[in-house]
């Protein structure tokens, strides 16, 4: 299912462009302006491509399935009530029991961890080894997001130049009037689109990805706080405790509830 917020946000912002421009009586065949397009676009392209490797940029429709895609991210919750769980068999019978619901875990990030703390591997290593997991997805997902940072800066200054070449053009109609009038609506047409695509796609696709990246991040800080706790042999209540730091006030009233609901029902 593809992300409400940004498909409605694309929507809203085609929106306030063609009905402002219904009511400010500019037309909107205006629009229909192949060289703005050319220029916007394709210049846009190419000034990326000038400022990433390829290798990055072959990341570019991955990208934009991320922004347009829900990512399939575990709920806190539910991963709090897995470690909740898996504290509870450790302490009952030993780490090396969890060996059997490794391969239920979905999530690769935490399916290693637990793969590591059940080998018996040293805490500062497991510790050491996924923080710098974290911090390389980081970095990768940094560098995808400034493609589209980088984009939504070029876009708006390709306006510019394909203003100026409009007029340059334009000035070639001085002897007549009404299509000098044209030409000089036509030229800033790509003023319009390099605005948009830059404030209204680039910028704010950046910035999802950006968001994304940090919920993801976190909850693979999570994650290390639950397999350290566990290796640690901590109680369910403590892991419990610890990791509701990461949930919001009303996560944490929710589940609360929900655990009081449980204590009734048993």
């Amino acid at each position: 299912m593809m992300k409400n917020s940004t498909i409605i946000g694309i929507i809203l912002g085609l929106v306030a462009v063609l009905v402002g421009m219904t009511l400010k009586g500019a037309a909107l065949s205006n629009l229909l302006n192949p060289a703005a397009y050319m220029i916007i676009v394709l210049g846009t392209i190419a000034a990326v491509m000038i400022a990433f490797p390829m290798s990055e940029l072959s990341k570019v429709g991955k990208l934009f399935k991320i922004a347009f895609k829900e990512q399939p991210l575990m709920p806190r919750e539910q991963l709090i009530e897995s470690f909740m769980e898996w504290a509870s068999i450790t302490r009952r019978e030993g780490l090396l029991a969890l060996e059997a619901r490794v391969e239920e875990i979905e999530d690769t990030f935490l399916r290693n961890g637990m793969r590591m703390i059940i080998d018996g591997n040293d805490q500062d290593f497991v510790r050491d080894v996924l923080l710098e997991d974290i911090s390389a997805t980081e970095e990768r997902h940094k560098a995808g997001a400034l493609i589209f940072t980088q984009a939504g800066t070029y876009a708006p200054t390709l306006g510019v130049l394909g203003a100026v070449i409009g007029l340059i053009g334009a000035l070639g109609h001085m002897d007549d009037m009404e299509t000098l009038a044209h030409s000089i609506a036509g030229a800033f047409i790509a003023t319009l689109l390099g605005i948009f695509t830059g404030y209204v796609l680039w910028h704010p696709i950046a910035n999802k990805l950006k968001r994304l990246s940090k919920k993801e991040v976190q909850l693979r800080l999570m994650m290390v706080e639950g397999l350290l706790s566990i290796q640690s042999g901590v109680s369910t209540i403590a892991i419990n405790q610890k990791l509701s730091v990461f949930l919001t006030p009303t996560e944490r009233a929710a589940m609360r509830e929900k655990e009081a609901g449980a204590g009734e029902k048993a």
